[in-house]
């Protein structure tokens, strides 16, 4: 009985491993950052900003030296990544029956720019939007939310900073 068990969860496995396949599944891979890129000198318009400390902490956990960590030749020819000062926007999109605002789009504004040596400077910006529901009853709560949509906007635009930069 035990034999027939086995053979069962064996051919499920080999089936769900067939249809995975199948079906064109692929695991995420791990963006590369190319060789180049592996030495930065990171600067920024507000180096203490949230933004820029994520930033600095995904690159590092990409194996790519960062400013105190550069010594010597690399200093030389080391590319650097300017990050422009982040900019978060709102609009109203909806409105209760009695005026106030209902609903808000978040536009999260990214801009950074590559100078490569010898090569010339590559910029780059992008917005990441949200929409964001609004009570004015629950103020408290709805500011603890903003800060946890912010916090999730910097994340993916560190993460597609840094996709951009593995497709250079």
């Amino acid at each position: 009985m035990r034999a027939l068990d086995g053979i069962k969860n064996g051919l499920a496995i080999v089936l769900v491993c067939l249809t995975v396949t199948g079906c064109g599944f692929h695991l995420k891979q791990a963006s590369y950052i190319p060789e180049d890129l592996r030495v930065l000198h990171l600067t920024g318009e507000d180096q203490k900003s949230a933004l820029y400390e994520q930033l600095k902490y995904e690159l590092q956990r990409s194996q790519v030296k960062i400013n105190d960590e550069i010594a010597g030749k690399d200093s030389k020819n080391a590319a650097e990544l300017h990050l422009y000062r982040d900019a978060l926007s709102r609009q109203p999109l909806s409105l209760f029956q009695n005026g106030q605002v209902a609903q808000y789009e978040l536009a999260y504004k990214v801009s950074y720019r590559l100078s490569r040596p010898d090569q010339e400077p590559f910029e780059q910006s992008f917005e990441l939007y949200r929409n964001y529901q609004d009570d004015p009853t629950n103020s408290l709560a709805k500011s603890k939310e903003m800060e946890i949509i912010l916090s999730e906007m910097r994340k993916l635009a560190t993460k597609r900073i840094i996709r951009e930069l593995s497709q250079l």
